[in-house]
């Protein structure tokens, strides 16, 4: 079973706190529902009108907790669909094994049943690494690619962030902010504690979509990172110059990708930054 939580869960330890912050106005999506994928069912949502977005929230969260204020920015001049994958908030646990490409091939299940046939695609934290794969086995379903706070391979996160994931237990989420907010929405309650033992046995695990696959990826792709979210900043300079990015462009063409270091910001702080994010994908995904 591939990692694909390695640093996700690390950013519990701090929701405790600033949680409370991501909460947005809610508003009402103007569509909500299940779409079959891969033998379980996937709950999405979709918001306003325009050219579609996808949001691909991060481990352990839902919907509203991840994009609660962005969503009602975003979807003045976009067609939002939010989705909830395997197990977290209103899509219900499942047995079956967690893998970056499946992940991602329910994502293209829940476009095909919105007849969705290409769309940007935003994903944050766990959310990114099922973004990167997306767009590496369904590149014709994307636009252009957002990845904030986020990797593709655990060397991704600095050496200190692995290590503290060692011997994560579910008690570390007993009453935490996501444990309310999947409380709020789970169709059943009672498989939060075989959720997160499925999630947890998948952090030991250490995972690479490769570097090759990355440098194919053929949509323009805007990186997010706060300086001090936990992303090895050597490794990600790695990434943006598999992007095509790092070039002297004054002496030449800019390249279709982009980075973005925002400075004074840790993993979780950088998604309470909802008007320079917002700013960032209106800029990039026009």
């Amino acid at each position: 079973m591939k990692n694909l939580f390695k640093f996700s869960a690390l950013v519990v330890l701090t929701v405790f706190l600033t949680v409370s912050k991501l909460y947005g106005q809610k508003i009402k999506p103007s569509e909500s529902g299940y779409a079959p994928a891969n033998g379980i069912k996937v709950y999405y949502e979709v918001y306003g009108k325009g050219k579609p977005v996808v949001l691909l929230h991060g481990a352990f969260m839902t919907i509203d907790l991840n994009w609660g204020e962005l969503i009602p920015e975003l979807s003045k001049n976009r067609k939002v669909i939010a989705l909830e994958l395997q197990g977290h908030g209103h899509t219900p646990f499942s047995e079956r094994k967690l893998s970056h490409a499946t992940l991602a091939s329910d994502v293209t299940k829940v476009m095909d049943y919105l007849k969705i046939d290409k769309a940007d695609v935003v994903g944050y934290s766990f959310g990114g690494e099922v973004a990167y794969q997306l767009a590496i086995q369904s590149p014709q379903r994307l636009n252009k690619l957002v990845i904030i706070s986020s990797t593709y391979k655990t060397n991704g996160w600095l050496p200190e962030v692995n290590k503290a994931l060692e011997g994560m237990k579910p008690d570390l989420f007993t009453n935490s902010p996501m444990h309310t907010a999947y409380n709020a929405v789970a169709p059943d309650k009672t498989k939060w504690t075989p959720f997160l033992q499925q999630m947890i046995a998948s952090a030991g695990q250490p995972f690479d979509l490769d570097d090759s696959n990355i440098s194919k990826i053929p949509v323009p792709v805007l990186i997010i990172a706060g300086d001090n979210d936990g992303l090895d900043k050597t490794e990600l300079s790695k990434t943006y110059k598999l992007l095509g990015g790092d070039v002297f462009a004054d002496m030449g063409e800019m390249p279709k990708s982009q980075l973005a270091i925002a400075p004074g910001q840790t993993h979780v702080s950088l998604m309470m930054q909802t008007a320079m994010i917002l700013n960032y994908l209106n800029n990039f995904l026009k």
